[in-house]
């Protein structure tokens, strides 16, 4: 089988980036930019941005994202880019979704500029698109991931704390479901077998968050941006993101999607559900005990998830854990690619005795 690695063409990380957009811009477009915003980042940064392009005489279109991530939001946002011929998505993760759909249809190339560290979707060469209602739509497979990713640090560390806990919940499982998709041979995410380079990634990612991970939390709290910080952003941002995409998905992604069907779990973090079903698929494959608890001692350390009880699921019924396990053992889940041959109430039990 062939091997497959996605990336971005650039990947660029460090203090007050976000002030450098226009410079970045003039790698690939000469007309003006089109900048997609959340709300947030145009009342904080967006004074800041706007005056590198004017410093540079560039035009530009800013559009306040306050909707959803839905194909009406981005024909809208495409029916007011005028001559634009670079997309920008400046925010979250509906932003950055929205920001590369923009650029699926138009054709123009996208660069992402994440405000929190909270997954490893900037990479990606996929937008979640939902419709009006915010109901879940479809997958849109991207033909290229983005021309370039710039990840500000001092933003990251003026991030809400728990979403860059979440960040490092995501990346906590790439290590494990990447050697997962090795050891039975699965096809990635990138169409291809899991490369050596796209493994080195995945298992550099475990390391820093492990080492770095709970340093850089404390650093965030107190809104600091050290070495910590900027080393867990890249592992929860790039290596994670490469890492996820060219290495494949498993149990602990599939397992995430099955829990995500409950209400009940709709405050949970995507990343936070992650980490504990990271946990899940370690115990299903039958990792060492000593493995098991070095992770499940740094969860509980950085406050990442590691029962039902932290989900907020300690009463829920047999039958929706059951339904989750169903779901997550589904032919177009990942479950399927630890190898194992599973039941649905295997898996309850190893999440009950969590």
């Amino acid at each position: 089988m062939k091997r497959v690695i996605c990336a971005p063409s650039t990947y660029i990380q460090g203090p007050g980036e976000r002030k450098h957009l226009a410079e970045y811009y003039m790698n690939y477009g000469t007309e003006g930019a089109c900048m997609i915003q959340d709300p947030f980042v145009s009342e904080t940064y967006g004074t800041e941005i706007e005056a590198s392009f004017r410093e540079k005489k560039i035009p530009f279109v800013t559009e306040v994202f306050k909707g959803e991530c839905c194909l009406e939001e981005i024909n809208g946002i495409m029916g007011q880019m005028g001559k634009a011929d670079v997309i920008f998505g400046i925010g979250g993760g509906k932003v950055q979704d929205t920001a590369k759909a923009a650029g699926y249809f138009s054709g123009l190339p996208v660069i992402i500029v994440p405000t929190a560290a909270s997954t490893d979707a900037p990479c990606s060469r996929l937008s979640v698109l939902y419709k009006k209602d915010r109901t879940f739509d479809r997958y849109l497979e991207l033909k290229e991931n983005p021309r370039m990713v710039v990840v500000d640090t001092e933003v990251i560390a003026n991030s809400p704390a728990r979403m860059f806990a979440a960040g490092m919940g995501d990346a906590l499982s790439t290590w494990y479901e990447a050697s997962a998709c090795a050891r039975t041979g699965a096809v990635t995410r990138a169409g291809g077998a899991v490369s050596a380079a796209a493994l080195a990634l995945a298992r550099a990612c475990l390391e820093v968050i492990l080492e770095w991970g709970p340093q850089a939390l404390e650093d965030v709290k107190k809104k600091r941006c050290t070495q910590a910080v900027e080393q867990v952003t890249e592992a929860n941002t790039y290596l994670s993101g490469i890492g996820f995409e060219s290495g494949g998905l498993a149990g602990a992604h599939g397992l995430h999607n099955g829990l995500s069907l409950f209400p009940e779990a709709a405050s949970v973090m995507h990343g936070e559900k992650v980490a504990f079903c990271t946990l899940v698929q370690m115990i299903l494959e039958g990792r060492k005990e000593e493995e098991i608890e070095t992770v499940r001692a740094f969860c509980r350390k950085v406050g990442l998830p590691v029962s039902l009880a932290d989900l907020g699921l300690e009463h829920i019924e047999e039958e929706k854990l059951l339904e989750a396990a169903k779901k997550s053992l589904s032919q177009e889940e990942t479950m399927k690619n630890l190898g194992l041959q599973l039941t649905p109430e295997e898996i309850v039990k190893v999440m009950r005795n969590l």
